[in-house]
């Protein structure tokens, strides 16, 4: 677990992107589950996190058509959150940073780690916008 005075930047970075923060099992499937469309993001410390992930997230909000609800989790803290996120992600392997789409509560849109690592936030804001005009 990582001190919650290292994460708070980590944190605030999304929550002020309008991304509500989730801690525990019950709210990451009620939220999950709720009608319309929600990005998750498997929040991390690491570099491919703070340099492509969560700024492609915030990017990809500029998109005329995004999504209903936008949640966050915070991998290496938030333990019983992540791991019901993760659980709704199968049959894609635990990784963060990451992030997914679901319609309905179904996964309809998966982006993992080793899509994030070495690719430009906009490249990834792209990828998210793109499933959007798809599934928003």
């Amino acid at each position: 677990m990582y001190p919650a005075e290292l994460i708070k930047p980590m944190r605030d970075d999304l929550a002020s992107a309008g991304f509500e923060e989730l801690f525990t099992a019950e709210a990451v499937e009620k939220a999950i589950n709720k009608e319309g469309t929600t990005l998750v993001v498997v929040n991390s410390v690491c570099g491919c996190a703070a340099a492509n992930a969560r700024p492609a997230a915030k990017m990809s909000l500029r998109n005329e058509k995004r999504p209903d609800h936008l949640i966050t989790v915070f991998a290496g803290v938030d333990r019983e959150a992540v791991d019901a996120a993760r659980n709704l992600m199968v049959p894609f392997p635990p990784s963060s940073p990451s992030m997914a789409l679901f319609r309905n509560g179904e996964l309809v849109h998966m982006i993992e780690r080793h899509h994030i690592e070495g690719r430009p936030a906009e490249m990834i804001a792209e990828n998210l916008t793109e499933a959007y005009d798809e599934f928003c």
